[in-house]
């Protein structure tokens, strides 16, 4: 009897063309010659850099690059999504980085996308990285079962969320989760109604395989760790656990929620990068 063990058709179909968000400096001849890449986190795509980082990091002479992993934002894959898992947005990065011209990038993770960086850095150089509220080393469950016994209505609408995507978002709910309470209520509006779903394997890759591998990476690579002071998701010593393994310089910004890059105070996350790359003779 013939057995056909050829890969599902999902694995077989090509790699999903990436949506690629960018912006350069007005002034090629002052630009930096090595470019900044940023990872998202998961829910979101390459559109929560393009609120405010990628304009005024190019303004600062950074040609800065957001792409959104497959199956997020505008990239294709969104009807495969929870096949893909960690590796997958790991391959995503390295498709982006082939593409750039220059040094080694400096690499910029957010939560989800700080683990991508981390893996990315076990085969591949580059510049400096900067891990901003990463997913801790125990994975999720500590801050699920923060999340269901202190907050049983935030930890029903993450799942409402996973279950049924943005249109069962309660902003209220929203704000808790990854913001601090100076949002506006009209950019909270927006950005919640552009969340969705995220890839159930690469939420159990956050969950069981989270922990960095600094072994396994570049030595020379210079590492920062951010927190968010308000953070609702990772606490400030889950965060530090991140920085205490890399053995990497750890900083905390009072005030601000998880989700940073588009809080009201972002320029204080964004000022904080630029000056510790100024700091370590970056150009």
């Amino acid at each position: 009897m013939f057995v056909d063990f050829r890969w599902p058709n999902w694995q077989r179909e090509a790699t999903p063309e990436l949506e690629i968000l960018s912006a350069a400096p007005a002034d090629e001849g002052v630009a930096r010659a090595t470019p900044i890449v940023f990872v998202h986190g998961a829910f979101v795509g390459g559109w929560c850099w393009q609120a405010h980082f990628l304009d005024y990091f190019a303004s600062c002479g950074f040609h800065a690059i957001a792409p959104s992993l497959r199956g997020h934002g505008e990239s294709g894959g969104h009807e495969r999504l929870d096949t893909y898992g960690i590796r997958e947005y790991v391959g995503d990065l390295e498709r982006v980085v082939a593409d750039l011209e220059g040094p080694p990038p400096i690499l910029v993770g957010h939560s989800m996308g700080a683990l991508v960086v981390q893996r990315y850095l076990e085969q591949h150089p580059a510049s400096a990285a900067v891990l901003m509220a990463p997913v801790p080393p125990q994975g999720l469950w500590p801050s699920t079962l923060r999340m269901a016994v202190g907050d049983p209505l935030l930890y029903a609408q993450y799942g409402l969320m996973q279950a049924f995507g943005s249109g069962v978002i309660d902003t209220d709910v929203a704000q808790r989760a990854i913001f601090s309470e100076q949002m506006p209520d009209e950019a909270l509006t927006n950005y919640a109604r552009r969340v969705q779903r995220e890839s159930q394997r690469a939420l159990w890759d956050m969950n069981v395989n989270a922990a960095g591998r600094p072994w396994l990476a570049s030595k020379s690579v210079p590492m920062r760790v951010l927190a968010a002071g308000d953070d609702a998701l990772f606490n400030l010593e889950e965060t530090r656990a991140v920085a205490s393994l890399w053995g990497c310089e750890w900083r905390s910004l009072p005030g601000m929620g998880h989700a940073m890059m588009l809080e009201s105070g972002w320029q204080q996350a964004a000022d904080t990068i630029i000056r510790w790359i100024w700091e370590a003779g970056l150009r």
